[in-house]
C-alpha cells in the first residue's frame, strides 16, 4: 500500500471516530417549510380573544392595572422596565420571528429585545424537576411534531410550556397572570394549507387567574424578499420609564427624574446629601 492510500485510510478512520455515535441527520422533507422571516398579521394584543375569563380577584387586578395606565403608570407591564416579555407575550411577535428546526430541538427566535428566543425540545424528554430547572420568562417547552393526515410528513408542532417566571402579562394592556407561577401554555403551530407563506399559532392558556382555559390564534406571514432584514434594539437605550420601590417615574429628555402623575411624591432620597 503506498503512502497516499495509508494517509487516506488514516483520515477516514479519524473521521469515523469523530462522528457522533447514534446521531441522525434531519430529514427536512418530513417537516413543514418554516424557513425565513415571519412578520405578525393583525394586532399584537389579545383583544381578538374576547373578554378575558378572569376570576373576580384577577378582574380587579386587571382593572387596577388599567386605572394605573390612565394615570401614567406602567399598569403592571414588566417589559416597561426592560424585563423580558416572556410567554405568551413574546409570541405576539412584536418584531420578526424565525424558526430553526433541528433533530431534537426547534428554536423560535424573535428579533426583539431581552433575549426573545425559545428552545422547544422534541426529543421525547419529560419535564424537569424543580431542582433541575430554574424558571425563566420563556419557560421550559416540550413539543412534538405530528402527522395529521398520515402521509409521512409532519403537519404541525404541538408545544406545552411550563416553569414560567413571574411577573408576566399577556400583552401591553396589562392582562395579568396568577402570582402562583403555575401557568401552563399549550400551542399548535402549522402552515395554512392554501398559502404556505402563512403560519398560525393556536395558543391556549391554563392559569389559576382564569375561570377556564383561554385561547387565541396568532397569525404571521413569511417575508418573500431574498434577504430578510433583522432588526435589533437595546431596551435600556431609549427606555424612559423607571421603577423605584413600588412607584413609576419618567426620565425627561434631559435625563431628569419626572413624576408620572399629578402630586406623585418623589422617591426616598435619604442617601443623597441635602444642600
Amino acid at each position: 500500500m503506498n503512502d497516499t492510500h495509508v494517509m487516506g485510510a488514516i483520515a477516514l478512520a479519524a473521521a469515523l471516530l469523530m462522528a457522533p455515535v447514534g446521531a441522525a441527520a434531519l430529514d427536512e422533507a418530513k417537516y413543514p417549510d418554516l424557513k425565513g422571516q415571519w412578520d405578525r398579521i393583525g394586532p399584537p394584543n389579545w383583544t381578538p380573544a374576547g373578554k378575558p375569563p378572569f376570576t373576580p380577584e384577577y378582574q380587579a387586578v386587571y382593572e387596577a392595572n388599567r386605572a394605573d395606565m390612565a394615570k401614567g403608570g406602567a399598569g403592571g407591564v414588566p417589559s416597561q422596565y426592560c424585563i423580558p416579555q416572556g410567554m405568551p407575550m413574546m409570541m405576539n411577535i412584536y418584531d420578526p420571528m424565525e424558526f430553526v428546526i433541528t433533530q431534537d430541538i426547534t428554536y423560535i427566535l424573535v428579533s426583539h429585545v431581552n433575549d426573545s428566543y425559545r428552545r422547544v425540545y422534541t426529543d421525547g424528554r419529560g419535564w424537569p424537576t424543580e431542582e433541575q430547572f430554574v424558571p425563566t420568562y420563556a419557560g421550559y417547552s416540550v413539543g412534538k411534531w405530528v402527522d395529521d393526515d398520515g402521509d409521512g410528513k409532519f403537519d404541525a408542532l404541538e408545544i406545552e410550556t411550563r416553569h414560567l417566571l413571574n411577573p408576566r402579562v399577556y400583552d401591553a394592556s396589562g392582562l395579568p397572570f396568577h402570582q402562583d407561577g403555575q401557568t401552563v401554555i399549550k400551542e399548535r403551530i402549522f402552515l395554512d394549507k392554501a398559502d404556505k407563506d402563512i403560519v398560525y399559532n393556536e395558543i391556549t392558556v391554563f392559569d389559576n387567574a382564569l375561570t377556564r382555559p383561554w385561547s387565541i390564534t396568532k397569525k404571521a406571514k413569511r417575508v418573500t424578499r431574498d434577504r430578510p432584514l433583522w432588526r435589533t434594539a437595546v431596551c435600556a437605550e431609549d427606555n424612559a420609564r423607571v421603577r423605584i420601590e413600588r412607584e413609576d417615574y419618567f426620565l425627561s429628555a434631559e435625563g431628569k427624574l419626572m413624576p408620572t402623575r399629578k402630586d406623585q411624591p418623589p422617591p426616598d432620597l435619604r442617601y443623597f446629601p441635602r444642600k
